[in-house]
């Protein structure tokens, strides 16, 4: 019975070791994508630090290596975006270079791919259900969407590049705004699919399509949605501007 159950333990560690490379790879093959086709900025996040055992933090996410999904890999214990956020290299380094985006996965093949939003894509982000429901009003209305990035606690939708003051524009012609509505232009980032961060997974919720040269997703400009996001982020609680 011992052999039987060794027999298995070890086909459960050899799927998941061949599932944790296929997601590395995946990570990869993704950021270099992004880089060299969309030509979008991107550069690593600073990741989950998932050596801490069961002793340490008193719960198991992997019974079989006692292993759990922690706070982020950087220095801060109270880190507001743990895992999803860039850290070294900073922001500054992000870029559409597919030399040093394979250098960055090949020696880090796990860390989240982050974005570095204002030129050529923004985004415009609220809590989960809020973007759902704003999600499905937009598509009730014939409003064609960009790609739309889903992380365990928000709704991400990528836009067009605005500027501050386009989008002060927009949001002045509102009487109030809720602090639950995130933008992410010039100086800003996004964690992109298929990104893992301590909260979880990050995938596509509207799924990128060709824009008008065939290769990079089409973009809506933030005109167009800004408010249905503000009226859908009106009945979300607002909580903090950095939660992700």
């Amino acid at each position: 019975m011992r052999e039987i159950l060794g027999r298995r333990s070890r086909r459960k560690w050899s799927s998941q070791w061949f599932k944790a490379k296929r997601d590395r790879s995946a990570l990869r093959s993704a950021a270099l994508a992004y880089a060299e086709q969309w030509r979008w900025p991107v550069l690593p996040g600073a990741g989950c630090d998932n050596t801490t055992t069961d002793h340490e933090k008193g719960q198991v996410d992997d019974p079989d290596t006692g292993e759990v999904d922690r706070a982020c890999a950087c220095p801060r214990p109270d880190c507001a975006v743990p895992g999803g956020h860039p850290h070294d290299p900073g922001l500054l380094a992000a870029t559409t270079d597919p030399r040093m985006v394979g250098w960055w996965w090949t020696n880090r093949p796990d860390a989240p791919v982050i974005l570095a939003t204002g030129d050529p894509v923004s985004a415009i982000s609220l809590p989960s259900t809020a973007g759902a429901r704003a999600i499905a009003t937009l598509e009730e209305m014939g409003v064609r969407l960009g790609p739309v990035v889903a992380t365990p606690t928000r709704c991400l939708l990528l836009v067009a590049p605005y500027s501050f003051e386009e989008l002060g524009e927009l949001l002045d012609q509102h009487d109030w705004v809720p602090s639950s509505l995130h933008y992410h232009s010039r100086g800003g980032y996004v964690v992109l699919p298929p990104s893992r961060i301590a909260a979880g997974q990050v995938s596509w919720a509207r799924a990128p399509q060709p824009g008008p040269d065939g290769v990079a997703p089409w973009l809506p400009q933030i005109g167009v949605i800004v408010d249905t996001l503000v009226e859908a982020g009106a009945g979300a609680p607002d909580g903090s501007w950095l939660t992700h």
